[in-house]
């Protein structure tokens, strides 16, 4: 999570880690749970599946059960993406 923050603007780098403040908790669930909806409708113009992943990474801050999960998956999808922009 702290690498794709680095990555991010400043002004979305700041939202998350505002989200991310242990204090938040009461509005980062909801804040998740949203996002994952929105990427279920990801047909629609303004929501995309780029919504779910978020939604479930705010949501593994709660849930420590995702966490190995999404990291796992996070890794794999980053090697896919270096392989493939090698061959390219």
């Amino acid at each position: 999570m702290d690498r794709l923050l680095d990555r991010m603007p400043e002004r979305g780098r700041a939202t998350v880690a505002w989200l991310r403040a242990p204090s938040r908790r009461w509005i980062r669930i909801p804040a998740a749970l949203l996002l994952m909806l929105g990427g279920v409708f990801s047909i629609l113009p303004v929501l995309g599946l780029w919504m779910l992943p978020l939604g479930l990474a705010l949501l593994s801050e709660d849930v420590p059960v995702l966490k190995v999960p999404l990291e796992r998956a996070a890794r794999w999808i980053e090697q896919q993406w270096r392989r493939w922009r090698g061959r390219a």
